[in-house]
């Protein structure tokens, strides 16, 4: 597989405008007889969507929800990043690069990066266009707030419910070429499958979820707008519904899988408490702007916090990083939580937690300014733990949270199959080993406003493509295989339910490519996993029909690919033999921090599928930094 991932030449910063203009065009009246499939429909899927049709683009858009409102995207919380320097406290695209670069552990794509921060100065003009209430100064001035991972303010947000508020102005702008019919919207459609013609993405297979009809679409170009795939974990902060499926089918039709052992742990997340819990509750990032973490000093310590002195807390961000503090990148704060746990001082039901305690600020702001600024925040911990964080101490530990590995992409967003473009959460391109705070909803933005609608029109205006239609033979023989997994799931006729395997997976994941992975761990994952994929092909029971409504029809789908996924980010992860960022193998530290090996791994891990029971091939894309020294990474 050649990996061509077509960085232009010349400086960094000239290197996206030059592009732009050495792209081919496609003439105005010409749009109108291309056509794009853009599946997914949150930020990513719902920009590129809305601006492919506003440029005359004939677009169809796939959802498995009701409304394009119901994307993940809606959950994200604390802000998004950009450039503007509003602050006047020295930033710049130039920092806002590089700290990106830095915080990813220097395993991201320069380019890429630079661009991102270019682009970044022009989504708050665009969101603010649309009409998205961020948060202003009392002068009327848009806000912003600090994150982890930057000593300078660029988060532009909307109290605690930025992602929401974004997702509703793409949402506006999508509805927009719905009603002008520029947009044909398909809700409750799972894609099932990528179709390949002449080796070219030229269309998808979907099945409806209520009626469980599967259909074929045609189109000259895929965007691929899917999110992570973070709940191969089974815990996570992502909505239940999030899955890897049309990233993994695109796999299986030879679309590398870049970096998947890269998957982020988020720190502020409130604790499991049961047994039968789902899905994890995320508390957003913003919160340690004004709220300290600490634990008891001593070991087993168990008094109320009120009961504890401050001689007797341990504020370990602000004492082992005294120069970020509690605003340390996420991967780092994670582990530091989780080594105070593993030393017996953890907080809570079963030791598995640390405080994020406010009262430092609400003595010195006050409480009527620490409610504007996270009151919903506060109101939703309240609700789901009974406890009033503006009177006692949050109690938060890491939970799986967002995947930076996915499938690989050119400059251009194109994956290694010929006109399958991929956006957002779903492509590995911008974060390299962890993602900074606030710039996910930035890079989703990003790709669907501002880079998508250039490339894949340089894709089409640059690429012969035949007319070809739903009765393709390629569309039959990919309707034939999906028919053929959904009557073998309910064939089996086993004991076991989806979700029975899909935890297991889960606990197998966490535990040995979870916070912290070893070589002893991984080879014994590479065991169990197998092991697992065969009774889950010979012990599994999907109850109901194909032809209705049948979540555990749905869910088994998505749990095969689960598998075979945790199998390959384990894969991954034993592979590569140093630490970085959210990969953290133990034997590669030096004092507790993440030792890289540049000489051996800057590179980006791209895998080939090889086929059914064969092992993947792994290709290489190596990192050359040009404008960064590499550096060990240092917050301290």
């Amino acid at each position: 597989m050649e990996l061509n991932a077509k960085i232009p030449s010349g400086p960094l910063e000239q290197k996206w405008d030059q592009h732009r203009f050495s792209m081919k065009l496609v003439n105005p009246a010409n749009k109108r007889k291309h056509h794009v499939i853009v599946v997914g429909a949150g930020l990513a899927g719902a920009s590129a969507a809305a601006t492919m049709a506003e440029l005359g683009y004939q677009v169809s858009c796939f959802v498995y929800h009701d409304s394009p409102r119901r994307a993940h995207s809606i959950a994200a919380q604390g802000g998004i990043n950009a450039a503007k320097n509003y602050q006047n406290d020295g930033d710049s695209v130039r920092r806002l690069f590089y700290d990106t670069i830095k915080g990813g552990d220097f395993r991201a794509r320069e380019a890429n990066v630079y661009r991102l921060a270019q682009v970044s100065v022009n989504i708050i003009d665009q969101c603010v266009a649309q009409g998205v209430p961020f948060a202003r100064e009392y002068g009327g001035l848009l806000a912003n707030r600090s994150f982890g991972g930057a000593q300078v303010s660029r988060t532009f947000y909307a109290r605690g419910q930025t992602g929401q508020q974004l997702l509703l102005g793409a949402y506006q702008a999508l509805e927009r070429q719905i009603a002008l019919k520029k947009v044909q919207m398909h809700t409750f459609e799972e894609m099932l499958d990528v179709v390949l013609v002449d080796g070219h993405a030229r269309g998808i297979v979907s099945r409806n979820l209520l009626t469980g009809k599967i259909t074929s679409h045609a189109a000259d170009a895929v965007v691929l707008a899917t999110g992570g795939y973070g709940n191969v974990f089974y815990l996570s902060t992502n909505a239940m519904y999030s899955n890897v499926t049309a990233g993994w089918r695109a796999y299986k039709k030879g679309a590398a899988f870049a970096n998947p052992c890269y998957t982020q742990i988020h720190p502020t997340c409130i604790p499991v408490h049961g047994e039968h819990q789902s899905k994890l509750t995320l508390m957003s990032e913003s919160l340690r702007n004004d709220g300290r973490v600490w634990v008891p000093k001593k070991q087993g310590d168990t008094r109320p916090p009120s009961q504890i002195p401050e001689s007797e807390r341990d504020y370990y961000l602000e004492r082992k990083y005294p120069s970020f503090g509690n605003l340390a990148p996420r991967d780092i704060s994670s582990r530091a939580a989780k080594e105070a746990c593993d030393d017996g001082r953890g907080v809570g039901p079963g030791g598995l937690g640390v405080y994020l305690d406010f009262a430092d600020a609400i003595k010195r702001l006050g409480k009527a300014t620490i409610a504007e600024r996270y009151g919903n925040l506060f109101d939703m911990y309240q609700r789901i733990t009974d406890e009033n964080p503006y009177e006692v101490p949050m109690r938060i530990y890491p939970a799986v949270h967002y995947t930076m590995g996915g499938l690989w992409v050119d400059y251009n967003l194109m994956s290694t199959i010929p006109g399958l473009h991929v956006a957002g959460e779903a492509n590995f391109s911008d974060h390299g080993a962890n993602r900074l705070g606030a710039s996910a909803l930035m890079q989703g933005l990003a790709d669907g406003y501002f880079v998508l609608p250039y490339t894949i029109g340089d894709y089409l205006a640059g690429t012969k493509l035949g007319k070809v239609d739903t009765s393709h033979a390629e569309f039959r023989a990919a309707e034939a295989a999906i028919t053929a997994q959904t009557k073998q799931f309910l064939s089996i006729k086993g004991k076991r339910t989806v979700d029975s395997f899909h935890k297991q997976l889960g606990k197998i994941m966490w535990e040995y490519c979870g916070m912290a992975r070893d070589k002893a761990g991984l080879t014994k994952a590479l065991e169990l996993i197998p092991a697992l994929r065969e009774e889950f092909r010979s012990n599994l029971n999907v109850p109901g029909s194909a032809d209705s409504l049948n979540q555990a029809l749905e869910n088994a789908g998505r749990v095969a690919d689960f598998i075979e996924l945790g199998e390959l980010m384990c894969r991954d992860a034993l592979h590569r033999e140093e630490s970085c960022g959210g990969h953290f193998r133990t034997e590669y530290q030096e004092e507790g921090e993440a030792k890289r090996n540049d000489d051996e791994f800057a590179y980006v891990a791209a895998w080939e599928y090889a086929g059914e029971g064969k092992t993947p091939i792994l290709n290489k894309e190596p990192l050359v930094y040009e404008n960064v020294h590499l550096s060990t990474r240092s917050y301290k």
